[in-house]
């Protein structure tokens, strides 16, 4: 939801009308600014850099998951969210291109941080009253995403084990 308002930046200082956007509004128009920043920051890290991938095989599941993310945020308060299928799918790949969970687990943590970044830089646009609900929906969403990712890498860990014996 957007809102034009009038934020002014105090006595004698300039003003100007500011529009104030809902956090999933932010995330949704700075979706590929946020994948990029994660990218940048996946690309410093080297053990993740450890699994030779393209660009678009390393972010292509990143779509999906914001977007859970922002249709998680714009629930109603109390809807239990649905189990993203995104990340079970993210799971199975990332075990077939040779990641490990501690990779997977930081990956997860990359993305918490360039979202959160991506709110920092756009804060003057923030509706500040769902702030903090809104950043434990982000922090809850990713870690559940995380969580049906580890629970199908290990299920595929575990009928490859009972097959090879």
């Amino acid at each position: 939801m957007v809102k034009p308002v009038e934020r002014t930046a105090g006595p004698g200082k300039n003003s100007r009308a500011v529009t104030i956007e809902s956090v999933a509004d932010i995330l949704e128009r700075e979706l590929e600014h946020t994948i990029q920043a994660w990218l940048k920051r996946v690309n410093k890290e080297p053990d993740l850099m450890n699994v030779p991938l393209k660009d678009s095989e390393r972010t292509g599941h990143l779509p999906h998951l914001m977007h859970d993310v922002i249709k998680r945020l714009r629930l109603d308060a109390g809807t239990k969210a649905p189990v993203s299928k995104a990340a079970a799918e993210h799971g199975d790949l990332r075990r077939k291109q040779g990641y490990t969970v501690a990779m997977m687990v930081e990956e997860s943590r990359l993305l918490q941080v360039s979202i959160f970044t991506t709110l920092h830089e756009n804060v003057t646009q923030l509706e500040f009253n769902e702030l903090l609900p809104d950043v434990v929906t982000i922090a809850d969403e990713v870690d559940a995403q995380l969580k049906e990712q580890m629970l199908r890498f290990m299920a595929a860990d575990a009928s490859e084990s009972k097959n090879s014996n």
